[in-house]
């Protein structure tokens, strides 16, 4: 059970009630009210990222910066300023007359929104230490506070070494964009007691120390063992510092960045060190900017924590390269650059939660970087220095289009909309002109399962077409193109019944994963075979060999959907509301097959018997691999598909088998793969939470174009109270509060503007009276109760 910590309790108060003669400052006082989540001693030895949009850092709980990482081996640890690195780490240590001492094995690490602590309690006898760190926002540089508080009252002397390593080094794919690494060199800055390292053969710098007058040694630690790989350099600092017998004292760390000049980074070093408190208090009202959009309040605590923290995971993602651009990365700590898929999914989550801003630069530069491709064709991904590694799967293109749909139904802005009509236009035709060689509307290629020879007809393209094409028919029809609206809607209903035809396989009760020929089908049974046979899935062989055994009496060439990974993307009919109701129930009851405690199998064979009471850390292979993976995304998507076809309570059991990953591992955060695998925080988690409790259980349709907001709740059973607030429609904000009893409902509905529409619309289910802010009103004929409400504040009370 993770401890949440308001941070002016024990050790705040200790320090408050020691500080008399106390000579330094420090920033105790600008977090003492906030929130903080401890993480479990078994995690340690697991990562934590300090965020901020420019720079990050990322190391272990512990203290300790260790090599890890996959995407750049061992490289995507410690401390980053796209698209550069500048450092691997730092050590931290104490010489009393007690011994010398390394801060390398904290006792406890705290998460807080916008920064992070540990705690120090027994590494150096009668002194507590505590490591404080933030990034401001739009600085390339950090900060790092240690705070050496005296816990038995003898007057001290010490000396406190600290101790950096360079590694200034090119991003992934830096070699591609003539970035090439060179050995470090070290010089020391007089005027500023930091040392500047410098690359050799580029403008590449870093500086780190302190405001105060320092010993320095171009050395490794005398205290810490500590030697990370690369062409970096090491720098030490040290310093002499007092500890009053009841008193604390500080000493601050500045670490900055430049990738274009000497001058940038002691600029940027200079900013540091004279507006430290400044930074701290704006991006603390960032966060709170940030937790205040959206702002859930529901009996299940556990759920509504993870809901806000999601929201600054969110943010910890924001990646911004002025040369290129601003927009959301993946995933901590090995895809921290820009994707056009994730981005597909977690923008919608961004825009439901108040990020306009977010969103728009995230889509603008996702659609620069696509103009590479100079066909509508949208990018997979890309490293910050620019490089594009994936032009685009298949999916990308069509999920770009119900992206911005999707947006502009939240904003009404039509301008938004011109911008970007014509890439979805050309990418509609490129996606369909380029890429259905048998013009059956089914695009061939990689969707969001990339399995090796697995890029036939998928479901996922298909789904994600079908709706796109449903999308770009409304975006026709406001830019008052008539003609090329009805066809893109014609293709949308003959996408909608060949799905429901072609991809159905009734003796699965499901959707295919794919439509391909019998012998591209064998071909992928046998590959499927011995991978369930090497996770020791006897009940998966079975299945495939069944499935083999009957596919061999095909004829070769014959082509049909085939079951096979029971992939997580066949529920995909199911997100967009695709599949035929019938069809939809029978296949989300098979999906509820491939699931563990903690959500959605990525590939169902995966499963096994025992994968329900599976509750632990997740084992993954020595090299990094998803298989056998439970993921976020997945969980999402299917929670997403039960509501959609009326199923809230279903959806609200996968919300909370993802919610078993929150703090997990990282206190604060959830990991991509379930519960402690993969990146230690995940983008689209947003979409897997903010779609269905906004959109869904809240029942928030926007049509802000015409300034209608359409509100259907749908609320689990369990949730007896609720309350959404400060949620951003257009120029409109609404805040909701539902009331949910066996003797009625209520819901007072709020918005700012009064020439905006709400229509609420639920099931009658038993109701036998209604009123709207104390009048009563009549029901009609059909199954629903439609009401239209144009007041500021506005009541809704249904009686059983």
């Amino acid at each position: 059970m993770r401890k949440i910590y308001f941070l002016n309790l024990f050790f705040i108060l200790l320090v408050s009630a020691c500080r008399k003669e106390s000579v330094d400052s420090d920033f105790t006082s600008f977090i003492q009210d906030v929130k903080g989540l401890s993480g479990k001693p078994d995690y340690l030895s697991s990562p934590f990222v300090t965020a901020g949009d420019r720079v990050y850092m990322v190391g272990h709980q512990d203290g300790s910066f260790p090599d890890l990482g996959w995407h750049v081996p061992g490289e995507m640890g410690g401390i980053w300023n796209h698209p550069i690195k500048l450092m691997d780490g730092f050590t931290a240590a104490l010489m009393t007359k007690e011994g010398a001492f390394c801060l390398d094995k904290a006792d406890e690490f705290i998460n807080l929104p916008f920064a992070n602590l540990q705690e120090f309690k027994n590494s150096v006898p009668g002194i507590h230490i505590q490591r404080f760190q933030f990034v401001p926002e739009g600085q390339e540089g950090m900060v790092i506070e240690f705070l050496f508080t005296n816990t038995d009252k003898s007057k001290k002397s010490f000396e406190f070494e600290f101790t950096g390593h360079t590694e200034l080094m090119p991003v992934w794919l830096g070699e591609e964009a003539g970035m090439i690494d060179h050995i470090d060199q070290l010089f020391y800055d007089d005027s500023r007691n930091a040392w500047r390292g410098e690359d050799d053969g580029n403008d590449w710098y870093v500086l780190f120390g302190s405001d105060q007058k320092a010993q320095k040694s171009e050395d490794t630690s005398i205290i810490c063992n500590y030697t990370p790989q690369g062409n970096g350099k090491t720098g030490r600092l040290t310093y002499e510092l007092t500890l009053p017998e009841n008193g604390s004292t500080s000493i601050r760390i500045f670490i900055a960045g430049s990738y274009l000049n000497q001058n940038e980074v002691e600029k940027n070093f200079d900013l540091l060190v004279n507006q430290a408190e400044n930074f701290l208090q704006e991006k603390r009202k960032h966060y709170e900017q940030i937790a205040s959009m959206a702002r859930l309040s529901i009996d299940d605590k556990e759920l509504q924590t993870a809901f806000e923290w999601v929201k600054y995971n969110t943010e910890w993602l924001v990646r911004e390269v002025p040369e290129i651009g601003r927009g959301l990365g993946a995933g901590m700590p090995d895809y921290p650059w820009w994707f056009g898929v994730d981005n597909e999914y977690t923008l919608k989550g961004a825009i439901a939660t108040g990020r306009k801003d977010l969103v728009y630069q995230t889509i603008e530069l996702i659609h620069n970087l696509s103009k590479a491709n100079k066909n509508g064709r949208i990018i997979h991904e890309v490293s910050t220095n620019g490089i594009i590694f994936n032009p685009g799967n298949i999916n990308e293109t069509p999920q770009f289009a119900s992206l911005i749909w999707w947006v502009y139904q939240w904003t009404g802005d039509k301008e938004f909309l011109s911008k970007y009509y014509p890439t979805i236009m050309e990418g509609l035709k490129w996606l369909m002109e380029e890429n259905d060689k048998d013009n059956n509307l089914f695009p061939d290629g990689y969707g969001m399962m990339e399995i090796h020879g697995l890029e036939s007809e998928m479901i996922d393209v298909a789904a994600y077409t079908q709706k796109a094409f449903e999308d770009a028919g409304k975006m026709a029809l406001v830019m008052g193109d008539q003609e090329l609206s009805e066809s893109y809607q014609q293709k949308a209903e003959w996408l909608k019944e060949k799905i429901n035809n072609d991809f159905w396989v009734e003796e699965f009760n499901s959707f295919a994963d794919f439509i391909g020929t019998t012998s591209e089908a064998l071909h992928l049974i046998d590959a499927a075979i011995i991978r369930a046979d090497t996770l020791n899935k006897p009940w998966a062989v079975e299945e495939l060999k069944t499935t083999k055994k009957k596919l061999s009496t095909y004829p070769e060439n014959q082509k049909q959907g085939f079951v096979i990974f029971h992939n997580w993307v066949v529920n995909t009919p199911m997100e967009m509301k695709i599949a035929d109701p019938e069809k939809a129930i029978k296949a989300l009851d098979k999906a509820n097959r491939f699931v563990n405690p903690f959500g959605v199998f990525v590939t169902g064979i995966d499963r096994d018997q025992s994968s329900e009471n599976d509750d632990g850390s997740f084992s993954g292979s020595k090299v990094f691999s998803y298989t056998g993976a439970v993921m976020t995304l997945p969980t999402g998507v299917q929670a997403i598909a039960e509501n959609n076809y009326g199923r809230p309570d279903e959806a609200l059991e996968y919300l909370k088998r993802m919610t078993r990953s929150f703090s997990f591992a990282l206190p604060g955060s959830i990991y991509e793969v379930s519960p402690d695998y993969g990146m230690m925080t995940q983008a689209w988690n947003l979409y897997a939470y903010a779609v269905p409790i906004i959109t869904q259980f809240f029942g928030i349709q926007p049509e802000a174009y015409s300034k209608v907001i359409h509100i259907q709740p749908m609320l689990p059973k369990s949730w007896q109270n609720s309350k959404l607030e400060n949620v951003h429609v257009g120029d409109n904000i609404i805040d909701l509060s539902y009331a949910n009893s066996e003797a009625g409902f209520t819901a007072q509905i709020n918005q700012i503007r009064d020439d905006w529409k709400i229509h609420f619309k639920i099931p009658k289910k038993g109701f036998t009276q209604a009123s709207i802010n104390g009048n009563i009103v009549e029901f009609g004929e059909d199954d629903w109760i439609e009401i239209f409400l144009n007041e500021k504040s506005n009541k809704v009370e249904l009686i059983k």
